[in-house]
């Protein structure tokens, strides 16, 4: 059984170490895959978005802990999420919003049974303490309702999808906003397919984020066939036209060829978008 780990314990100190230990002292034959351990300190978002892009990689069955708790130790809840494809386990605080908005037949345990947990648990370390040793016991064929009872009111985040703003007969409005910003620059926004197919730019689609339009779609980044037009505030002028591609996890990207976008845009998570696009 697969196991896998997101975090933003860093690297330096015990904490990813003493995760893996607890979970080999359940089973030791668990096989432990790192997502990652650098989720910015306390950030939830950003582990929600993470969790998002990487979980569905990984085989059916696979068991997802992922703790980014700036919550430890007080009264928020610790989970186990089970879909029809996957299981998580970690803290009630948003941290498996947007994985259980696309998951279906998603069932909510809050986990109660302290027989599953070590025996002497910090109020600092559930990672270690409760997380670990119940995905350890989960990945040996403990069932689910085992560790405790369904929950309905789990906290969420606010809703990923995009929101369509009142346009005129002629084109569709959506109000939109980055999610993320990764590490070569790339601005991720909450666009899908479903609000926009990348054919739609040669017709007029656009984007805008902070004063700025962007109205070229690339196939990939070093893509050069587009429309051939730089952005319309500045892109020709710094050498480096922004442009809108589909990324790998499957959301609009605003990008620049090996450049960063957002430091051109001044972008921040967070920050709107809208997006116009021709009804056919």
């Amino acid at each position: 059984m697969i196991i896998t780990l997101l975090t933003d314990f860093g690297a330096t100190d015990y904490f990813v170490g003493a995760l893996k230990g607890a979970i080999l002292s359940v089973n030791a034959h668990a096989r432990i895959v790192d997502i990652t351990h650098e989720i910015p300190a306390h950030d939830v978002q950003a582990g929600a978005f993470t969790l998002l892009a990487a979980y569905d990689s990984f085989p059916r069955g696979t068991i997802h802990v992922a703790v980014v708790d700036p919550g430890v130790g007080s009264t928020r809840r610790p989970l186990l999420i089970a879909t029809d494809s996957y299981f998580f386990v970690g803290p009630d605080n948003g941290l498996f919003s947007y994985v259980c908005e696309r998951e279906r037949d998603v069932r909510v345990y809050q986990l109660t049974n302290e027989k599953y947990f070590r025996a002497h648990v910090s109020a600092t370390f559930h990672g270690r303490d409760i997380f670990a040793p119940v995905a350890g016991a989960l990945s040996k064929g403990v069932a689910p309702e085992a560790f405790g009872e369904l929950v309905d009111d789990y906290v969420r985040l606010a809703p990923l999808a995009p929101v369509r703003d009142d346009g005129d007969e002629d084109a569709a409005v959506w109000s939109a906003t980055i999610i993320h910003i990764d590490r070569f620059g790339n601005i991720v926004t909450n666009i899908t397919r479903q609000e926009l197919a990348g054919a739609e730019f040669a017709r007029g689609a656009k984007l805008e984020i902070g004063g700025r339009e962007i109205s070229s779609f690339r196939q990939f980044y070093a893509d050069a066939l587009g429309d051939g037009g730089a952005d319309a505030a500045g892109g020709a002028e710094a050498g480096c036209e922004l442009f809108a591609i589909w990324g790998s996890a499957g959301f609009l990207e605003i990008a620049a060829n090996r450049a960063s976008a957002a430091q051109l845009l001044r972008a921040e998570r967070g920050q709107p978008v809208r997006l116009t696009s021709l009804e056919s």
